[in-house]
């Protein structure tokens, strides 16, 4: 068929102007698509579905079958494929990670970076949003840096029977050296030397499968700052870490991360922050 005659079956295919342009382009391109796919993979990579990188399934390195050895003799089988069963993650872990309010920036010190008024009432809507998806919170867990301590406590309150805990390995700092670089943030390399263990320990720590005894679905509350959540959410779905700086997440912006028993993650939402009023949403 040629181009006249793709023509024609374009306006066949489509009733309204709008929908004749787009059958048409629609129609070309597959004729494009057949025409690169003859001249050789070269020509037609840009097609092509199958991911360069493929899904690591133990990124945790909770698959149960690397924590079983396999059976050397066949008698053996029943008992491996029990092992199996044991070490299977039967629920599915969700992290909602809250980026901190609004804070006084231009301190010096992390005692002096205390949140705005803003920034407190920020964090009061979030634990609003919190406790209005009546979820069945298993703890709420915070960076130990002020901004992040008071917006925990501030969300605390609307859970007051809810188990709270601090972790220093969930400070801000510097992840690893984003890529494309940045002209207006540029820390020292020491600062990617030791933030980098640090931040990468936390999504270690974190962000894994649920443990074997696991009986129901945890939902965790982690407050902690935008360079660590950006961080783990590349590092969740496995996209190049280097990417982390792209993103972009408001003060009290809410990130979901759910982990399936198989070890699948998907992101539920990135940065949401549609329960703040228009008028107090900020990023920095």
């Amino acid at each position: 068929m040629g181009w006249k005659g793709l023509h024609r079956l374009g306006r066949h295919i489509c009733s309204t102007s709008t929908a004749f342009v787009s059958g048409t382009v629609a129609v070309i391109g597959l004729a494009v698509y057949v025409k690169l796919k003859d001249k050789g993979p070269a020509f037609a990579e840009w097609t092509e579905a199958e991911p360069h990188v493929k899904w690591d399934s133990n990124w945790d390195r909770r698959d149960p079958s690397s924590l079983v050895k396999k059976p050397q003799i066949k008698e053996q089988s029943l008992a491996y494929t029990e092992d199996l069963k044991e070490k299977t993650a039967k629920a599915t872990r969700h992290l909602i990670l809250v980026r901190h309010g609004q804070y006084v920036d231009s301190a010096t010190s992390d005692e002096g970076r205390i949140l705005t008024a803003l920034g407190r009432q920020q964090a009061e809507i979030t634990g609003q949003r919190l406790r209005d998806l009546d979820l069945d919170l298993t703890r709420i867990v915070s960076s130990t840096m002020t901004r992040a301590v008071e917006t925990a406590d501030i969300i605390h309150k609307f859970f007051p029977g809810l188990r709270l805990d601090r972790d220093d390995i969930l400070r801000e700092g510097s992840p690893i050296r984003p890529e494309p670089p940045s002209h207006s943030w540029r820390p020292d390399n020491y600062q990617f030397f030791q933030d980098g263990a640090r931040i990468e320990f936390a999504f270690r720590k974190y962000f894994h499968r649920a443990d074997p005894e696991q009986k129901g679905d945890s939902v965790e509350i982690i407050v902690c700052h935008a360079n660590v959540i950006r961080y783990f959410v590349c590092r969740a779905l496995q996209l190049p870490p280097e990417a982390w700086l792209r993103m972009s997440l408001a003060h009290g912006s809410l990130t979901h991360v759910m982990i399936r028993p198989s070890g699948r993650v998907v992101l539920r939402c990135l940065g949401n922050s549609g329960h703040l009023p228009p008028d107090k949403v900020t990023f920095s």
